[in-house]
């Protein structure tokens, strides 16, 4: 069994990937609801933080992934153009602009709703981990952005009465488990527990899950991400008998789909080269998952060998093609780092 993890020539890898896209403005898969001629405008016009990658949400998630890794990793040979392009780009200016999109009308309350919520939250909580001179004031800037995404939560959950279980960018297991991080670096208690809260009422009487995955466009596991939303939101022991329920059969291997790579038929297709990321997003739950047994319990060894088995799968196609190269790293890097 090869022993994946994040190494410096491996973060060396993603960060230049990043560098290239993020600022790369075309091709662009606007998310833009338009009230008339007057809305006809270019993806950096209306986004001047985040114009590139392909679409909004894969440009705010290369940022996180470009920021974490000079945090991280601060000798980098990319880390002098990361930081330049941080303070470039992370301006307050620049950032109200980012704001403004959002409040020109109602009709934009669900841009990017709830996955893109879920990272620029996610990006927040890694600029606010960045203790240095730099970091605070790249998260200050950053601030009233983060700010209006939390309030969209806020204002969102209270009327989500049922959950998304899709492996989309609908599915709001993951958007809960990435905005609980930004509750945790913010210490923001109230908002950690408005989303503790909807994850108990949306999960918690979840039971003998069948995890019919994947379907063709999946770049998460309906039941993986459900899991592992789970395990941040319940103290250990009351995790241990909730997975036991939702999960029972783990240790035989079943369900068997969700131990059994995805298959990637055409990366260069942009839906299909979805699965190349459910194979990393499973690796990234299944190492996070195992971590709750105790090395003798055999459902810790089936987790970590179907982590590897699904990086195996995928880790080898970060790069290739720009449908997945535009943001298969973060995932990547989800996987390498749990």
């Amino acid at each position: 069994m090869t022993d994946y993890m994040l190494t410096p020539e491996i973060a060396s890898k993603f960060a230049a990937l990043a560098l290239a896209h993020v600022t790369r403005e075309y091709p662009n898969k606007l998310d833009h609801v338009m009230r008339g001629r007057e809305d006809v405008r270019g993806p950096r016009e209306l986004h001047p933080v985040f114009y590139g990658s392909f679409d909004w949400h894969s440009c705010v998630h290369g940022y996180w992934l470009l920021a974490r890794l000079l945090r991280r990793f601060p000798d980098l040979p990319e880390a002098p153009r990361t930081a330049a392009l941080l303070d470039a780009q992370l301006t307050p200016a620049l950032v109200a602009g980012e704001a403004a999109y959002l409040d020109e009308h109602p009709l934009r309350r669900g841009f990017e709703r709830p996955y893109g919520w879920a990272w620029l939250l996610m990006l927040a909580a890694e600029l606010a981990r960045d203790e240095s001179e730099a970091g605070r004031r790249r998260s200050a800037a950053f601030g009233p952005l983060s700010v209006a995404f939390a309030q969209r939560f806020r204002d969102f959950l209270p009327k989500a009465t049922y959950p998304v279980r899709v492996g989309t960018h609908y599915n709001t297991a993951f958007a809960v488990a990435l905005a609980l991080e930004n509750a945790d670096a913010t210490g923001d208690g109230d908002f950690r527990e408005m989303l503790r809260e909807r994850a108990i009422a949306w999960y918690a009487g979840d039971e003998d899950c069948q995890a019919w995955e994947p379907s063709g466009d999946d770049f998460l596991s309906s039941a993986l991400m459900e899991a592992e939303c789970m395990r941040r939101v319940l103290p250990p022991r009351e995790f241990a008998t909730w997975i036991d329920r939702f999960l029972p059969r783990i240790a035989h291997g079943s369900p068997a789909t969700l131990f059994t790579p995805a298959v990637v038929s055409d990366r260069t297709d942009g839906k299909i080269a979805h699965l190349d990321g459910l194979n990393l997003s499973r690796a990234w739950c299944w190492r996070s998952l195992a971590r709750t047994w105790p090395a003798d319990d055999p459902r810790r060894a089936a987790a970590e060998a179907a982590a590897e088995a699904h990086l195996a799968a995928s880790l080898p196609h970060v790069a290739g093609d720009y449908m997945g190269e535009h943001w298969l790293a973060t995932f990547a890097l989800l996987a390498l780092e749990a």
